[in-house]
């Protein structure tokens, strides 16, 4: 990010689409950006048809214009790739380019994302107009960063793919006879004997071999990861100081976005906040938390926002005032160095309509724009953030594959929930002023004093070795219930539960109990608690009891434990404790962690974390609060001092700058 931020500060801006518009627009619309402090534009993002309206003949006069207004205006620009949305005439001439659903139904031209990701026709075709635009702009003064795709997330089922995914197969297990004893073909006669019976999970009578399934959510990540790298590959070749990205989508289960997250320049999101619902502002900060630990810790770009209402829910509510500027602010805060929205003018036609924009449909001369202008340039005050940590002594552990692993069919309980169980186990350290990294099974854990692993359904023997270790060597663990079930072939670790990690933990499981309604516990003090939906039927081996489970068949059973490993604290949760329980829980972890938050005292919906030198506050409450501060700064954002307390009215940001810093 620091090439892209260099000389221009935070980045402010959004999806451009001038196609769209008569010319006689564009000369308005770069007026108007160059007003709003607008100092980076995505361009050609859905463009494909335009710029080749057949096959082989370019039309890159428009582009020419537009990129030449944006460099003239000062205003750099995000060429995308365009090939999320091929035009009408591949799927017309090629209908093997189109996908195919898990039922067999061809998926046909008309809306967007109209590929198969396996397709050698679609992807040639890729290439192409990749190399075109890449060997035409290379030099351009406007272009600061190419986008490829578009949130990528396509799956298809054709012939083709699946020949592709018994080449993929024959890579992983070299014969059909480690195939077979990997996938555990001995269940339901489903032994294969030849390579052409192998094909992608289609529909089925009945439930799918998870193990097939789990290598076909590898499989349909990896390819479009490769479509990634090939377009990536070709843009390098011609601009190898030009960074590259493309947008993600947060919590997004079709494509592990670690395995993408190392093979961009620059991480980017687009994030869809649900509006009033009581915990978004946790999950929002959450998502960011992990596009951060997707960048390594460095700098990301939102990438897409709304200023307002979008088109795509049941009910769109639009955004009381204020509230994209604290949405907004927020991503500043947890590491942001861009922040972009779709898009930059409503649309008059097509599907998002409805959709907010920086400029909507009554033009900009309406309340909305002249927010867009004022936070466009607030933003400027706040450009020595830009670079900055955010720095974190707690790491929350989240893997794709247990993911997709834990919520196959045929579990004991839908209501366990991966990225739920993440949020819930979030919410305490959210509302503390605890900031976390999220960070993938693999990861170094060395610099953190708390890790928390709300679950870990499936764990190899190495990320298990890992995890022992940390806690032996000094670290502070807790692992929340159904983790280490599996192993990376998803078959169950026979034994008592968690397999992997019962000597670390001192404590271990022989039944997985679903429950019918909350369940009554109580602490090792006597205070009672409520969890839900589940329990397990657990031991102490060598684990200290904290809490116990009060009635029904397991009452007087253990229900969280706590363990001296080595020179560390393992815990271990054998159930779902509700909210006042995980407040509870994660005050006893961060103090035997040695870890406390920001400030010693937040009043409720108040977020605080720090960037840099900087404290962000962020009121996300209906009313105005008073936040005790425990040392003199400014508020960049006013210029206005602050010393023993700060006041925020509802939807309102500070972000305090220590005084002596200013000297």
């Amino acid at each position: 990010m620091h090439t892209l931020t260099e000389g221009r500060g935070l980045l402010f801006g959004g999806d451009y689409n001038p196609e769209q518009w008569p010319e006689e627009v564009w000369k308005q619309d770069a007026e108007l950006m160059r007003a709003a402090g607008v100092n980076l534009v995505t361009v050609g993002v859905f463009s494909w048809a335009r710029l080749e309206p057949e096959p082989g003949r370019h039309d890159f006069g428009w582009l020419d214009r537009v990129l030449d207004l944006m460099a003239e205006h000062g205003i750099a620009v995000d060429l995308a790739v365009p090939t999320a949305s091929p035009p009408p005439w591949l799927g017309h001439r090629w209908p093997q380019t189109l996908p195919v659903d898990e039922g067999g139904h061809r998926l046909w031209y008309g809306s967007r994302n109209q590929f198969c990701p396996s397709s050698g026709l679609y992807r040639e075709r890729s290439q192409s107009i990749t190399t075109a635009l890449a060997d035409r702009y290379a030099a351009h003064p406007a272009l600061a960063m190419w986008h490829v795709g578009n949130e990528y997330g396509e799956v298809c089922h054709c012939d083709e793919s699946a020949g592709a995914f018994r080449a993929w197969l024959r890579e992983r297990y070299g014969d059909l006879a480690t195939l077979n004893e990997a996938w555990g073909t001995t269940f339901w006669s489903q032994g294969y004997g030849d390579w052409a019976e192998v094909v992608p999970p289609r529909r089925a009578p009945y439930i799918i071999n998870p193990t097939q399934r789990l290598d076909w959510w590898r499989f349909c990540s990896g390819e479009l990861l490769a479509h990634f790298r090939e377009q990536r590959d070709i843009l390098r070749a011609r601009t190898p100081d030009v960074p590259v990205t493309t947008n993600f989508m947060g919590f997004f289960k079709r494509v592990d976005y670690w395995s993408f997250a190392g093979e961009q320049d620059v991480v980017s999101n687009d994030c869809y906040p649900e509006p009033g619902h009581p915990l978004t502002p946790a999950r929002t900060a959450l998502t960011h938390d992990l596009m951060r630990g997707l960048a390594g810790g460095r700098p990301w770009l939102l990438m897409e926002q709304s200023t307002s209402a979008v088109n795509w829910r049941e009910h769109n509510l639009p955004k009381p005032p204020g509230q994209f500027r604290l949405e907004s602010l927020q991503a500043v805060a947890r590491g942001a160095d861009g922040l972009c929205y779709f898009q930059w003018r409503a649309s008059r036609f097509g599907a998002e309509r409805f959709h907010a924009a920086m400029v909507p449909h009554a033009g900009a001369d309406t309340q909305l724009h002249a927010a867009v202008r004022e936070h466009g340039q607030e933003l400027r005050r706040l450009a020595g953030v830009a670079g900055e940590p955010v720095p974190a002594r707690v790491a929350m552990v989240f893997g794709w594959e247990s993911w997709w692993a834990l919520e196959d069919r045929g579990r004991p309980s839908d209501r366990l929930n991966a990225v739920d169980q993440l949020l819930s186990y979030y919410v305490p350290f959210f509302e503390r002023g605890v900031s976390v990294d999220v960070v993938p099974p693999d990861a170094d854990l060395s610099a953190y004093a708390l890790v928390v692993v709300p679950n870990l359904f499936l764990v190899g023997d190495r990320d298990a070795a890992a995890l022992t270790a940390y806690v032996n060597g000094g670290g502070v663990l807790v692992v929340g219930p159904f983790s280490g079930v599996v192993d990376p072939n998803a078959h169950i670790r026979t034994g008592r539960f968690p397999a992997p990690l019962r000597e670390v933990l001192g404590a271990s499981g022989e039944e997985w109990l679903p429950a019918s309604g909350p369940v009554a516990c109580r602490w090792d003090g006597g205070a009672a608690f409520q969890a839900e939906s589940w329990t397990e039927l657990l031991r102490s081996d060598g684990a200290e009891v904290v809490a116990e489970f009060a009635g029904g068949d397991l009452a007087g059973e253990p229900a969280i434990l706590r363990h001296r490993s080595g020179e560390g604290v393992a815990w271990y949760v054998g159930t779902m404790p509700g909210p006042d329980a995980l407040a509870s829980l994660a005050g006893r972890v961060l103090a035997d962690a040695g870890v406390s938050g920001v400030l010693d005292e937040l009043p409720p919906g108040v977020e605080a974390v720090r960037r840099g030198e900087v404290l962000f506050l962020l009121n996300h409450g209906a009313t105005t609060v008073r936040v005790p501060i425990p040392d003199p700064g400014v508020d960049l954002l006013t210029g206005s001092p602050a010393e023993g307390h700060v006041t925020l009215a509802p939807r309102a940001v500070a972000a305090l700058r220590p005084e002596v810093a200013l000297a």
